[in-house]
């Protein structure tokens, strides 16, 4: 049933979602969120954005009462995570995201605890990936939470 949920918000276009998926992270991660200073989605590709119509992770982060900030930005369009095998994931994300220019100019997450926000987490690389970016720009701490997390079988 969750997956379903998920594919309506994410594919479906169907944002009203949001709220309740928010609520329903912010109710199963409270610890996670506890303390934190803000949330940071996880940046589609801006063709992928634009074909899509939003950011998921955007407005799933806009529903966890912490601010938001758009600290990361993609800056190479990948292949979608899903369609590869586990062991090209890491591959398929590395180098993909850097700081956006704001960020870096005003030292956005700088000795922040932040938590990561994405639709779904698989082998979490697009997560370490995003982590170890904002771990170089100085955040104290980089937490993440998903809707959900994604079963990954044996080749």
């Amino acid at each position: 049933m969750l997956r379903l949920i998920i594919h309506a918000f994410k594919y479906g276009r169907r944002r009203s979602l949001a709220a309740p998926l928010g609520a329903f992270v912010a109710r199963e991660c409270a610890a996670v969120l506890a303390g934190a200073d803000a949330s940071v989605p996880v940046p589609l590709h801006w063709r992928r954005r634009c074909s899509r119509g939003f950011n998921q992770a955007d407005d799933l982060a806009a529903a966890l009462g912490l601010p938001v900030v758009r600290a990361l930005r993609r800056r190479r369009q990948t292949g979608v995570q899903a369609s590869l095998h586990a062991d090209r994931r890491q591959t398929n994300v590395a180098g993909a995201f850097t700081l956006t220019r704001r960020a870096g100019r005003t030292g956005a997450v700088a000795g922040a605890v932040v938590v990561l926000v994405d639709d779904v987490e698989t082998t979490g690389a697009t997560l370490d990936a995003c982590a170890r970016v904002l771990r170089e720009a100085g955040a104290r701490e980089v937490r993440a939470v998903t809707i959900a997390r994604a079963e990954v079988r044996a080749g």
